[in-house]
């Protein structure tokens, strides 16, 4: 039985002001992606691609783990991107055969009156072929759970959101300002500052 789950999450973060604009932190993937989920579950693959194991998902009667590689890039602008582009449930070789995982999102600073916001969107769709055991299940009854999982596992990475980019922004700001050279204000790491700054 082939079935498809959907889900969606948005997200809007008030940032407060700090002396390096949050562009300059966004432009950054892997603190982004580390953001997102726990480091211990992260393996980088390159500067762009990410392989991440989530957790254990349990669903009917089936319990699956799914490792799913993602590419995460940035925009000039700070605008970054993900995506998934591969998806592994290892020990489950029915549903690995028969399972494909679509994981689109956005995050994108604005001004609005003066403020900074991070505004965000991921759409998380899954298609799944269903061992013989489940076939007898009404098919709307699998719907509403399978997407009411995939709605948990995106507000679950929200929150983490919410909880870990804005402190990791402080601390990576504070970072940067540490290794400044005072007598120009220009940093280590290259060209921090807004073009429209003094140096």
């Amino acid at each position: 039985m082939q079935v498809c789950f959907f889900a969606s999450q948005s997200v809007e973060l008030a940032v407060s002001q700090q002396p390096i604009p949050i562009q300059h932190y966004l432009r950054q993937p892997q603190r982004l992606i580390k953001a997102l989920v726990e480091p211990s579950r992260v393996e980088p693959l390159s500067e762009e691609h990410f392989r991440l194991k989530m957790r254990p998902l349990n669903f009917v009667s089936l319990t699956v783990q799914p490792t799913v590689d993602m590419r995460v890039w940035a925009e000039p602008t700070g605008v970054i991107h993900l995506r998934s582009v591969g998806c592994e449930i290892r020990g489950v070789e029915y549903i690995n055969q028969r399972f494909h995982l679509d994981l689109v999102g956005q995050l994108s600073p604005q001004q609005i009156t003066g403020q900074t916001y991070l505004q965000g969107q991921a759409n998380l769709r899954v298609q799944v072929a269903l061992p013989p055991p489940l076939w007898f299940t009404p098919k709307p009854l699998l719907e509403t759970a399978g997407n009411g999982l995939l709605r948990s596992v995106l507000l679950t990475i929200k929150q983490r959101l919410v909880h870990q980019l804005l402190s990791d922004y402080a601390q990576w700001v504070e970072t940067q300002l540490s290794v400044a050279n005072p007598a120009t204000m220009t940093f280590d790491a290259g060209s921090l500052l807004p073009s429209n700054s003094s140096v």
